[in-house]
C-alpha cells in the first residue's frame, strides 16, 4: 500500500511538473508531448532512486571480505 502510495504522489508531481516546465518553455506544446514528458519524469524518479539504493548497498558491503 506504501508502494502504491508513493506511485500516486509521483504521478502527480510529475505531472503538475510537466505542466508547469512545458508551458513555461514551450508554451504551444500539445498535451500527448506533455504527457510524455510527465511520464519520463516518473520514469528517472524510479531510475535515480535505483541508482541511490545500488550505490547505498555497495558502500554497505565494503568491509565484508566474504559474503
Amino acid at each position: 500500500m506504501i508502494r502504491f502510495n508513493i506511485f500516486v504522489m509521483r504521478v502527480i508531481l510529475g505531472a503538475v511538473f510537466a505542466v508547469i516546465l512545458s508551458r513555461f518553455f514551450y508554451p504551444e506544446a500539445n498535451i500527448i508531448y506533455v504527457a510524455g514528458f510527465g511520464m519520463f519524469l516518473v520514469g528517472m524518479a524510479y531510475v535515480l532512486e535505483y541508482w541511490r539504493n545500488r550505490k547505498t548497498d555497495k558502500d554497505k558491503n565494503k568491509g565484508v571480505p566474504y559474503r
